[in-house]
Formats: structure tokens, C-alpha cells, sequence
């Protein structure tokens, strides 16, 4: 502890002094600073790397494990470790491959993006709005509604095919030498690059790419990408980009076709990347999905393709047959619900959202219905809930499916809207009445 401490008086050294850019390995060598990187990656988690140290385990000894961090970048001792290779499903078949750096890595990398950030961040395009400091996906699609409102309802929808993987590392590290003369952080940079993914405990060298995964990847794929940024603002063309998710606008189609061929031209004999040619598409904005969202006209709605994504989830927590209590499956919709219904509220169609509470709601009757086992016990239920007996009666001993039946006024009124809202405790988001919407009986023609 007493060598440690010596290190640390020797290095926090703070980083408001090291803003000459030639310098900036010199302020990665600080408590300070890696103290804050790992304070990043505590509060963004996550599973360990291959060295299965958790982020916990590190924090218990965080003071050695940062002294021997410092110790081994002065010496350049240190050397990254292969990614742990993590497949995640995509919802239109496939798989995403991401990476599990180290933990220690994790801290390394994040306090290199803190250095970096306030130097590229200020240069980058007002147009791109992924992975930086006060921009968000809302203010992104709130600026194509803008752009199309303007009369550019023409949409150049570009698909970057596995952009992270087949990032040039050469160009990359070029990229940042024009900005950041620091040699040795360049260097370190290039390490971390080259570190390998772990399959299956096999190492696979990594020649191109930037790990999904890494706190440093999206801070170089907005690098990579700005000069895509620069060459549409240089062309006067207006666009909306977020990540590696453009839209580029244009009056008519004709000129979005010439946009299109101009601009895939640039990225993949400039950038070195390739245009998935059957995902990317020219097309009127209201068939563009862009963040979830679609613009149609002068206002914004959730895309068909979410809303068909969220029934589905629906039903994922809904199953049929299931032991689970009613308690218990609705604690597990509004975690869900909550974190889906905060960022499509952006929809100015609060009736998207209603559909979805609706048949989170008819889900939930269905299988109410289906645990009274029989039509004599399900009759005596509603009626218990103060169900009118005829009605009851005309209801249920009709030949109706389950499903049939969850829809039907006599289970509407045995389990109400108010019912599932107040004492059970389903969350709502429709009745917010918040000032962008329309009307709650107003629904979007999704194309």
C-alpha cells in the first residue's frame, strides 16, 4: 500500500494540465484517471473477460490493481488480452458478435476515450448524434421529421455491412495521428485493436475491426465515420446519422438514386467499408424505419417492424401453460414495458402505445380464463366480480376459445382496465397526455 501510494502521489497529477496533446500517455499514467475509467465500466457492469475477474473483485483491490496498471503501461509490460466472444440474437436472424474485454482493459480503454472525447468530440458533425455527450436517438429522429418536413421526403437509407468488424485498422490510426501527435497512446491504441477474440479457447488474431463491446469502440467508429460526415456536409447534403445508421434526405428521387450511387462510391472505395446492397434502400420516409421510428409527414410514429417486435416480446412474457403467478408475470411486463414505452414515447401517436397495453391486457385475460379450468368455475368468477349473471351466462357457454373469450365484454368487465391498473398494479403509459401527442383515437398509416 505504501509503494502504492507513492505512485499515486507521484502521478495525480489532474487532468486539467495535460492539454497538450502530445502528452496525453502521460495523463493516462494517473490514479485520477483510471480511477474515473473504472468508475465508467462499475457503472456500465458487465460479465468478466476471460481472466474471469469481475468488476466487483477488481474494485475490492482497486488501489493495487491500478498502481500495477500504471506500473505496467511506464514499463510497457502491458499487453491486452483477447476478447471473450459473446453471440447475442438478432431479431431478424443471425447473431451479433460482441466481445468481453478484461476488466482491467475495460478501465484502460475507457480512460483513453476519456482523454479523447473532449478533443474529437467538439470537431465532430452536428449531424451525428451516436455515442456522445448530450446527443440521443430522439434528438436524431426529431431532426429527420424536421428535414422531411422541409419538403426532402425522400430518404437514402444506408446499411453498413458488419461495420465494427471491418474497420481499417491503418486508416484508423491515421485518422487519429492528425488529431492526437502522441505516439504512444496512438501505439497503445493499435495494441488494444490488435488484442484478439477468444473462441471457444482459441485465440483469433484480429487484423480489422473494432470490438462491439469495448468502451474505446464507439468513440473510433464516430472517428471512422466522420469522414463520411465531412464529405456529406462538403456535398450540402443534409442527413441524420447514428452510429453506423445514416439517413441522407433529398427532394426527389431521382436525386436520392444519385446520392445513393455517389455516396456508396465514397464508402466503399474511400473508407475502405462495404454497403449492404439488400439492406440499404432508396425510399419515401414513410417506409424507412430509423431508430425504431418512422417519420410520416410532419410527425413521428413508431415503425411497423417495432410494434410487430413488441407484440411478439409480449407473448415471450406471457406464455401459455405457465405455473408463474399472475403477480410475478406482471412485475416482469413493467420492467419491460417501461424501459420500451420511455424511448418509443417519442411516437406522436399515443395509440401505438395503447395497442400494445391492450394486448399486454387481452394476454393476461386469456390466460385468466384458462386457469378457472372449467366454464362453470370461469361463470362463477365473473360473477363474484359483479359480472351480470345473464351476461355472464350468454358469455361463457358458448362454444368460444379462450382467446375469444378474453376479448368479450363479460372478461372485460370481470377484469377491467381499472383492475389491472390499480390493484394489480400494470403500468400504463398511454393516458400521460404528454404535449407532443395527437389525440389518443388518431393512428399512424404505417406503410
Amino acid at each position: 500500500m505504501k509503494a502504492f501510494m507513492q505512485i499515486q502521489g507521484r502521478k495525480m497529477i489532474g487532468r486539467n494540465l495535460f492539454t497538450d496533446e502530445t502528452r496525453l500517455f502521460e495523463a493516462l499514467l494517473s490514479v485520477e484517471e483510471l480511477g474515473i475509467g473504472f468508475k465508467a465500466v462499475k457503472a456500465n457492469r458487465g460479465s468478466p473477460g476471460i481472466d474471469g475477474m469481475t468488476i466487483e473483485e477488481f474494485g475490492s483491490h482497486l488501489n493495487e490493481e491500478l498502481g500495477r496498471l500504471i506500473e505496467e503501461l511506464e514499463n510497457w509490460t502491458y499487453e491486452p488480452k483477447p476478447v471473450r466472444r459473446v453471440e447475442i440474437p438478432k431479431a431478424t436472424g443471425g447473431v451479433r458478435l460482441l466481445g468481453v474485454p478484461c476488466v482491467r482493459d475495460r478501465v484502460v480503454q475507457a480512460t483513453i476515450k476519456n482523454l479523447l472525447e473532449p478533443i474529437f468530440d467538439p470537431k465532430f458533425s452536428d449531424s451525428s448524434y451516436g455515442f456522445r455527450p448530450g446527443k440521443n436517438q430522439k434528438q436524431a429522429v426529431e431532426r429527420a421529421r424536421e428535414i422531411v418536413a422541409s419538403g426532402k421526403g425522400y430518404v437514402v437509407d444506408i446499411d453498413l455491412s458488419k461495420f465494427f468488424d471491418r474497420i481499417n485498422h491503418d486508416r484508423l490510426i491515421n485518422r487519429l495521428s492528425k488529431t492526437v501527435p502522441d505516439k504512444r497512446l496512438l501505439r497503445l491504441i493499435g495494441m488494444t485493436l490488435r488484442s484478439g477474440v477468444m473462441v471457444n479457447g482459441v485465440v483469433i488474431a484480429t487484423t480489422e475491426g473494432s470490438v462491439q463491446g469495448s468502451p474505446l469502440s464507439p468513440l473510433l467508429s464516430n472517428v471512422v465515420l466522420d469522414e463520411l460526415d465531412q464529405e456529406l456536409g462538403n456535398r450540402g447534403l443534409e442527413f441524420c446519422r447514428f452510429a453506423d445508421d445514416c439517413n441522407i434526405f433529398a427532394k426527389t428521387h431521382k436525386a436520392a438514386d444519385r446520392i445513393m450511387s455517389n455516396v456508396t462510391r465514397f464508402i466503399e472505395k474511400r473508407l475502405k467499408l462495404q454497403v449492404n446492397q439488400e439492406k440499404s434502400q432508396v425510399a419515401k420516409a414513410d417506409r424507412v424505419k430509423f431508430l425504431g421510428m418512422t417519420v410520416i409527414g410532419n410527425a413521428i410514429a413508431i415503425s411497423k417492424k417495432s410494434m410487430k417486435k413488441a407484440r411478439a416480446m409480449v407473448a415471450e412474457l406471457t406464455p401459455r401453460g405457465t405455473h408463474e403467478t399472475l403477480e410475478a408475470t406482471i412485475k416482469k411486463i413493467n420492467q419491460w414495458y417501461g424501459g420500451w414505452s420511455g424511448y418509443y414515447q417519442m411516437t406522436y401517436f399515443p395509440a401505438q402505445l395503447g395497442s400494445i397495453e391492450a394486448h399486454i391486457r387481452r394476454r393476461l385475460r386469456a390466460r385468466l380464463v384458462s386457469q378457472q379450468k372449467s366454464r362453470h368455475n370461469l361463470a362463477k368468477k365473473l360473477i363474484k366480480r359483479h359480472v351480470p349473471e345473464r351476461l355472464v351466462n350468454r358469455t361463457v357457454f358458448k362454444n368460444d376459445a379462450r382467446w375469444a373469450l378474453s376479448h368479450t365484454r363479460a372478461v372485460e368487465m370481470g377484469f377491467s382496465n381499472h383492475w389491472f391498473t390499480g390493484v394489480m398494479k400494470l403500468a400504463t403509459k398511454s393516458t400521460k397526455n404528454l404535449s407532443h401527442w395527437f389525440g389518443i383515437k388518431v393512428w399512424p398509416n404505417l406503410a
